[in-house]
């Protein structure tokens, strides 16, 4: 077992699950067990947690304990549920499932999906070349243990390198390698947040780092973003660092995730003075930093206004070249990098060395890849922006300048029966309540333009359907999605 959530936090969790007019036409406790599910299926419930007594739900909800009898009785039957009388229920799945990448979990034939539940690309064609020149560098390695907990050195200067290009002065010392971004942001957090320790987020932000901070029993505040191209409030931001004073703050100024927005270099400067005023460490994400589109032109570096070691870059691979290759790193003060590696030890001792010789050769290409990549995303995303306009014109979608999703305000609050509907005509969605906590965000989605764009308009074309169907049909069929990534 995990824990136990409270009626109130799965109230809160649950949100609109029985507001929708179709959904009247089918029973309460239907829709009850169908919201649960879907609550299972993209994380915000995980696996193995106790639920509420019938009666603490029931109250919660303010509906009758017979609907809520009904609808464990039903998660019973559909394998979602397992009880033992005076003991209690917990979550479970069906045994036909299978844990993707992230955790999650999916049906063991969604082999045909159009999944825009994971904002990553295809490989890019250098890879194989790249792959090819790594093995034939690789026998100078061999004759070593193979253990670089910070990564190595051909790695850590090609990443130094890209810092300094920046207007960022950066040495190999100051560079730890990982497997991946969200391996350095566990890393960070192992060293510098104690369980239970406070940190701030954004409105939405990543999923994995919520998760990571769930791991840690973070207590979590929030500032939102707005929906428009101005994303953070400057007094609100700076002042909630001000008044709440957390241990850390995870932001992600290049090209937010989900939303797209690029903060302004002024703000990147309040908020690293303000941090330094109130002892907050800042994690800055830069996953998508080398992902302008339209010559959009980058601030500098939050990094760039520390003094005071209070800024821990990390980025990685994952984003501009293949999730599959899993290279990451952390960029801080040369002590901070060691305390680092002294963690990492006990937990992974260091990454593959021929991955690291593959990213040092792709690095060494960058120019070429990345243009390439950036020409893909345009095209891709004026192709969603398109079919979202013809199909879907009530949404509402602010353009990103970079970056691999789009941050859609739907035209209710129906994400997550959206998501769920969505599957049973093979499309697989992020509902905007996975991005942020306690159900929240039902009005947004996010939608990545990673796919080809005929799959991106094929897959607005289904999503349409639904939509407009959602509000007029029965009881919906259940499945579950998978990754979000």
């Amino acid at each position: 077992m995990t824990g136990q959530v409270r009626g109130s936090q799965l109230a809160r969790l649950l949100g609109q699950w029985h507001a929708l007019p179709g959904r009247r036409r089918s029973p309460d406790y239907a829709a009850l067990a169908g919201a649960v599910r879907g609550l299972l299926a993209d994380g915000r419930l995980p696996l193995g947690v106790r639920l509420p007594a019938e009666r603490e739900l029931a109250e919660a909800l303010r509906i009758s304990r017979t609907t809520v009898t009904a609808a464990y009785r039903e998660l019973r039957e559909t394998g979602h549920l397992a009880s033992r009388r005076g003991a209690g229920s917990w979550t479970m799945l069906p045994g036909n499932h299978r844990v993707a990448s992230t955790g999650l979990w999916t049906p063991l034939d969604d082999r045909e999906m159009i999944d825009l539940g994971v904002a990553a690309l295809a490989a890019p064609p250098q890879l194989l070349t790249a792959a090819r020149a790594a093995a034939e560098d690789l026998p100078r390695y061999l004759g070593g243990a193979g253990y670089h907990p910070t990564g190595i050195i051909e790695l850590r200067e090609a990443v130094a390198d890209g810092y300094t290009a920046r207007g960022l002065p950066t040495s190999a010392d100051q560079i730890m390698v990982t497997s991946g971004t969200q391996h350095a942001l566990d890393l960070v957090l192992r060293l510098a947040l104690a369980p239970g320790g406070s940190v701030l987020v954004e409105s939405p932000t990543y999923p994995n780092a919520l998760a990571a901070l769930a791991g840690r029993r973070a207590r979590i505040t929030t500032h939102g973003l707005a929906a428009d191209a101005g994303g953070w409030e400057s007094d609100l931001l700076l002042g909630s660092l001000r008044q709440t004073r957390p241990k850390l703050a995870y932001l992600i100024p290049e090209f937010q995730n989900p939303t797209g927005h690029l903060m302004p270099a002024s703000l990147r400067e309040h908020v690293v003075a303000a941090a330094h005023a109130v002892g907050t460490d800042l994690i800055i994400d830069e996953s998508f930093v080398d992902l302008p589109l339209d010559g959009t032109e980058l601030p500098p570096p939050t990094a760039t206004f520390d003094r005071h070691s209070r800024v821990v870059s990390i980025g990685g691979m994952s984003k501009p070249y293949w999730g599959g290759l899993r290279i990451g790193w952390v960029r801080a003060s040369a002590p901070q990098v060691q305390r680092l590696a002294a963690v990492r030890v006990g937990v992974d001792m260091a990454s593959p060395v021929l991955d690291q010789l593959v990213a040092v050769h792709l690095l060494a290409d960058a120019p070429a890849i990345v243009a390439d990549r950036r020409t893909q995303l345009a095209a891709q995303r004026d192709a969603l922006l398109g079919a979202l306009a013809q199909r879907l014109p009530d949404w509402r979608v602010t353009v990103p300048r970079g970056g691999v999703t789009l941050w859609a305000e739907l035209d209710g609050p129906v994400s997550s029966a959206l998501a769920r509907a969505a599957e049973d005509v093979g499309v697989r969605l992020a509902p905007g309540p996975r991005f942020g906590l306690d159900g929240t965000l039902e009005r947004f989605l996010r939608l990545p333009f990673t796919l080809p764009a005929a799959e991106l308009v094929e897959a607005v074309g289904r999503i349409a359907a639904v939509r407009y169907d959602l509000d007029r049909t029965g009881r919906q069929r259940w499945r579950e999605p998978a990754v979000i990534a």
